[in-house]
């Protein structure tokens, strides 16, 4: 089992920045690919970005690639999504995803990023 913990979410103005930290735990020999995605109460996962821990690759979604950056550190079993620009419509509960080899996939709490305008 893979446990999922984000951090570095909060409030913050228009135009500013956050990183977002989620760092896995426990069956973490088995994960290949860790993704960001974000949600509003009622609506449905909004992918955000994913890194692949062989090779390093990473991938963003278009609302977000020329304002975020998503990385990670494979040893530490850790990605971080760095979010400059920030606007109002980017509020939203950010939740960690780990993809594990098999299919299983598990999610943190969220962490909660207000952006106001």
């Amino acid at each position: 089992q893979v446990q999922l913990v984000e951090s570095g979410g909060g409030l913050v103005q228009a135009g500013g920045s956050l990183r977002l930290s989620c760092v896995a735990s426990g069956r973490t020999m088995s994960i290949y690919a860790m993704s960001w995605y974000r949600q509003n109460q009622g609506e449905e996962r909004e992918f955000v970005g994913r890194i692949w821990w062989s090779g390093g690759q990473t991938l963003l979604a278009d609302s977000v690639k020329d304002r975020f950056t998503i990385s990670g550190d494979a040893a530490k079993r850790t990605v971080y999504l760095e979010m400059n620009s920030l606007k109002p419509e980017d509020t939203d509960v950010y939740l960690c995803g780990a993809t594990e080899y098999g299919g299983n996939e598990s999610w943190g709490q969220g962490t909660q990023v207000t952006v106001s305008s």
